[in-house]
């Protein structure tokens, strides 16, 4: 459904280092530059960070949340612990299983250095 997600950023350099360890953890390279963006690649999906074009601060969506896949709680914890660690702050409940009506999943919410939330999901195998 989705070709790319992309956040805004108020300091590109200080955000690539947030996403290279993130997403990291997710085993995704560091960001691959092109002009004022950066860009992740994974074979399913492709996230970019980049200052605003129009010369705007950079702010977050009220409400939005970007989620990543995760292949294992043990990853969650990792994306959550390496977001910490460089600059990110947790939100939510802590990184834990939640029962709901798409049934159990693994969740790890954190806002990164600009606020956008952000979370790794695992969907354990039923």
């Amino acid at each position: 459904m989705f070709s790319h997600m992309m956040f805004g950023v108020n300091d590109l350099e200080v955000s690539k280092k947030f996403y290279d360890a993130l997403l990291g953890t997710l085993g995704i390279g560091p960001g691959v530059a092109n002009k004022s963006r950066y860009f992740y690649r994974s074979p399913t999906g492709m996230f970019a960070i980049t200052t605003p074009i129009n010369g705007e601060p950079a702010t977050h969506g009220n409400g939005s949340t970007l989620g990543f896949s995760a292949q294992s709680p043990e990853q969650c914890e990792a994306f959550h612990a390496a977001g910490i660690a460089n600059g990110g702050t947790s939100c939510e409940e802590p990184p834990g299983f939640r029962d709901g009506a798409a049934g159990p999943l693994y969740l790890a919410y954190l806002r990164d250095p600009d606020g956008n939330k952000i979370c790794a999901l695992h969907r354990p195998a039923k």
